[in-house]
């Protein structure tokens, strides 16, 4: 069929193309946050001044992203009333109040106090818009908490079940707390930390390469590697815990990661599929490279292994996923990704505890910030990749089992949801090139070192340092 022609498969396209730009950039909010938060809390702790002044630098690229981050998301969230009207109307009791309690406690968490916390230098206390700023990366994780609780839902619904084509809530908190919620919520959390972690680390290492504000951006670096020498590692492990319940409650979707067409039976290790060229229109692989019975321990390596592992011929066509070459290498891409950060973290490290990361020496290692500059961008493909499995996988249901995604779609003309479509692309193309715009500009500008610092009663003090030296302004006792 002319997918022109077809309004579910446009329609697809649309929510894709919408939730693919708007996830770029709450990404970094969330993350970012929390970078805030520290930065922030050292500059109330140690009274240095340069923790504020990397306080208001990273603030800038974070208002940022918020406001791309709102534009964006509103359209997308209007598009379950407009395109997936009868999802909506299946689902509304509990799916649209818990996006209206991402709306209400979340977003408005965040837009309430991100005013405090942009513009409040000089007007409140340090202590009052450090609560702010605690507040702002509240709202901003809340908000993935619901989001994550939402399509978690979407993935194992749970708390109810299916009445005349209506989804009827028996046990709220049953729903919230679905098989794929707690894991989720975590591997986003920290997905979104990694990526910022890695985007403000790759964004310094640009400017000691280029060698402004070393010792300012050595700093930040180092603040960088001291958060993520605990998130990398970790995420490769709650990753690996969201694909075990891919395996329990999805098999589907396993199969597909893996373009898995045979099954394995109980007692015989499933091989492990490391590069392959999926034919589904022939249900097999045309090439592949595969390690015996890796897939079978790397699922159940506490177990022993007494599950079967079934191929996507256990399944009719249609109940299978499609675009099983894409969901294979974007599974691929984001952890291969999260490999290599881990890899970097490592050398980070090593490099750390041999004394090269002094402003003195850091200048230096050129390949080493080259590949934190690489490195910076990497988090928001595997995140992308990361969504395309979860939700391109999880066809051909919207709400896994229960509703499928042809009877989800609105009854709409193909033409018009083509129009919308072509209009969503060329706005979004717009916003994305004005804000890499203005983020180049902020970056190419660089931190203000001449602020004037906030006292203890909120007011500011004028710094008078050089911008390349600013003393350790604490009072004396603390110095020592």
């Amino acid at each position: 069929m002319d997918i022109f022609s077809n309004t579910v498969a446009l329609s697809r396209m649309q929510f894709a193309l919408t939730a693919t730009f708007h996830m770029l950039w709450p990404v970094l909010t969330t993350g970012m946050s929390i970078y805030l938060v520290i930065v922030e809390g050292l500059w109330i702790k140690t009274r240095r001044p340069e923790y504020y002044y990397h306080a208001r630098f990273w603030s800038k690229l974070f208002l940022l992203n918020f406001g791309i981050g709102v534009a964006s998301g509103l359209p997308m969230e209007f598009q379950f009333g407009t395109n997936w009207a009868p999802f909506s109307e299946a689902v509304g009791d509990f799916f649209g109040s818990i996006l209206g309690f991402e709306a209400s406690m979340a977003f408005m968490l965040e837009a309430g106090f991100l005013g405090i916390m942009l513009f409040g230098w000089g007007r409140v206390s340090p202590l009052i818009h450090y609560l702010a700023t605690v507040m702002v990366a509240f709202g901003a994780n809340l908000s993935t908490f619901w989001i994550l609780v939402a399509n978690s839902w979407l993935q194992t619904p749970a708390g109810g079940e299916m009445v005349n084509g209506k989804f009827i809530v028996s046990d709220y908190f049953q729903a919230i707390l679905n098989p794929f919620m707690v894991k989720s919520v975590a591997h986003m959390f920290l997905a979104t930390l990694e990526t910022s972690l890695f985007v403000i680390g790759g964004i310094s290492a640009w400017y000691i390469l280029k060698q402004r504000h070393q010792a300012f951006f050595t700093q930040s670096l180092k603040i960088v590697l001291a958060t993520a020498i605990a998130v990398t590692p970790l995420q490769i492990y709650v990753g690996h815990l969201s694909a075990e319940q891919v395996a329990q409650y999805q098999p589907t979707k396993l199969a597909a990661m893996e373009s898995k067409w045979e099954s394995s039976p109980a007692g015989q290790p499933a091989d492990w599929s490391l590069l392959a060229i999926p034919d589904e229109a022939n249900e097999r692989n045309k090439w592949e490279i595969t390690i015996p019975n890796g897939l079978g321990y790397i699922l159940e390596f506490r177990k022993n292994l007494t599950v079967p592992v079934l191929g996507l011929k256990a399944w009719v066509k249609t109940d299978r996923p499609k675009m099983v070459g894409l969901i294979y290498y974007c599974f691929r891409i984001m952890s291969g990704i999260g490999f290599f950060l881990a890899g970097v973290m490592l050398w980070s490290v090593l490099q750390w505890l041999l004394g090269n990361l002094s402003p003195e020496k850091i200048e230096s290692q050129k390949w080493f910030l080259r590949t934190w500059i690489l490195a910076a961008p990497l988090g928001y493909i595997a995140v992308e990749s990361g969504w395309i499995v979860r939700c391109v996988g999880r066809q051909p249901w919207t709400l896994y089992g229960q509703i499928r995604t042809a009877d989800a779609a609105s009854h709409l003309p193909a033409s018009n949801v083509l129009t919308s479509l072509t209009f969503f692309a060329v706005v979004y193309s717009v916003l994305l090139v004005t804000t890499l715009y203005f983020a180049s500009k902020i970056i190419g500008k660089g931190p203000n070192l001449e602020l004037p610092l906030p006292g203890l009663d909120g007011q500011f003090v004028l710094n008078t340092a050089p911008a390349e030296s600013i003393p350790d302004q604490r009072p004396v006792e603390a110095q020592q």
